[in-house]
């Protein structure tokens, strides 16, 4: 899910560079005159800088040592079973939904009773475990949805015979799919190389589509059950998973056999610098785009729309908000350790200096008192922000911390990188889905 650039991939030397790191701080979070220290895993590559200000400036404060050590790419899981069976293991660190706490329930702690988890704006944000408790606490309420340049749609919409004259125009599938391939057949009018930036299918950079586009068949399948979870799926909106997919992968920048080669970086540069109308992406694509060499997106043209798949009333829809990054502290931590861990929580969350820094360096809306007054700067942001509080169009929830694993996400991936590619046939696409899904939930609850 998940505040700058999203999971964006360290490969090659990078990698080798975050190995280096690991080992390097795997002397502890402690000082060395044995108080409480506090030793952060970081799920985030994107948002390691500004969690590292956020960490100096808490260490210059109160002379408390916070080391924060950034896992590569698509490597969180394995990286935390390497740290936490070490001597020094981190105080704290992520849980990815409800999957999460089952793999790491042994290690998480209880925070019903933390001043920061009192402080939330909606106790329902929370993560529970056994009997109730809150195991782990929401670092930060994000959307994603397509991006768009509004200053090209502008420029279709002046056009003759378009198809829509306004974006607010632009409701439910099939007209978005209109929209689409008549600016895709007008590309060359409209100066750019298709409708949408790549579908990017570079090892480690498939999470778009096997993580957020993945949500919304499951999304619909939930709310048709009414539940928050199913042990198996029917994936009965297939088909509009497939659709939207294909609206993608046909009107781009790039022919679909050529997406196995492109990175998310690669897509949101094609945006950033005009070859691409649109681009499914989060609220942290923003600074990404404003950061690009040659962009050309200006900051008020930078704009969401929902995700629209063909479903009946989806025109009620918004775009999709909600979390998967939940913070816990590491239980079986030395005592000083934990302590310090959570009163490093209570500055973050609830403290005035606190929560303006990392609002301001994480870019992030997060639900809590501490933060009501602080509307993010970015504009994508403060759309989230619009979203969370509009009354009229439902926000899409945030489903995908309950698919089984990352495992399943990244088989998931890879199939449908060879549909993309001519090799499958969207029918084994299915298969796996419905099929892993079954398996691995069972797995799960026999294990």
């Amino acid at each position: 899910m998940r505040l700058i650039s999203r999971r964006s991939m360290l490969g090659g030397t990078a990698a080798l560079a975050v190995a280096a790191t690991l080992a390097a701080c795997s002397k502890g979070s402690s000082g060395s005159d044995g108080a409480g220290g506090v030793y952060f895993l970081n799920f985030k590559p994107e948002a390691e800088q500004g969690f590292k200000e956020v960490a100096a400036a808490y260490t210059k404060k109160t002379g408390v040592n916070v080391k924060v050590v950034t896992a590569a790419s698509g490597t969180y899981e394995q990286t935390l079973k390497t740290e936490i069976a070490k001597s020094n293991p981190p105080t704290l660190f992520n849980l990815n939904g409800p999957v999460g706490y089952g793999n790491w329930k042994d290690y998480a702690s209880d925070l019903s009773d933390a001043e920061f988890t009192k402080q939330l704006t909606d106790e329902s944000l929370a993560l529970k475990g056994d009997e109730g408790k809150v195991v782990g606490v929401p670092l930060a309420i994000e959307g994603y949805g397509i991006v768009y340049n509004a200053a090209i749609l502008k420029k279709y919409f002046a056009m003759e015979g378009a198809k829509a004259t306004a974006v607010d125009q632009i409701k439910g599938f099939d007209k978005l799919k209109e929209v689409v391939e008549d600016m895709q057949a007008k590309k060359a009018d409209l100066g750019i190389e298709g409708v949408f930036a790549s579908t990017s299918f570079a090892p480690g950079e498939d999470w778009r589509w096997q993580t957020h586009l993945a949500n919304y068949p499951v999304y619909y399948e939930y709310r048709d059950a009414k539940v928050d979870n199913l042990d198996e799926v029917k994936l009965t909106y297939s088909e509009n998973y497939k659709q939207i997919f294909d609206l993608y992968l046909k009107n781009s920048t790039v022919p679909a056999e050529q997406t196995g080669a492109k990175s998310v970086k690669d897509s949101m540069s094609e945006f950033a610098v005009g070859k691409a109308a649109m681009v499914q992406n989060g609220n942290w694509a923003w600074s990404q785009v404003e950061s690009e060499s040659g962009n050309v997106v200006k900051k008020e043209d930078i704009h969401f729309l929902p995700i629209y798949i063909g479903v009946s009333g989806e025109e009620k829809s918004n775009i999709a908000v909600g979390t998967e990054n939940y913070l816990t502290v590491n239980s079986e931590a030395a005592e000083g350790d934990q302590k310090a861990t959570k009163d490093f929580l209570t500055w973050l969350f609830t403290d005035a200096e606190g929560s303006k820094l990392a609002a301001e360096r994480l870019s992030i809306i997060a639900p809590y008192k501490a933060y009501a007054e602080l509307a993010p700067a970015d504009p994508l942001g403060k759309e989230v922000s619009e979203a969370i509080n509009n009354k009229d169009l439902t926000p899409v929830k945030w489903v995908f911390p309950t698919f089984p694993s990352q495992d399943f996400k990244n088989q998931l991936g890879q199939h449908l990188a060879q549909y993309a590619t001519g090799k499958e046939d969207w029918a084994k696409v299915k298969d796996f889905f419905v099929t892993d899904w079954a398996t691995e939930k069972k797995e799960a609850k026999e294990g």
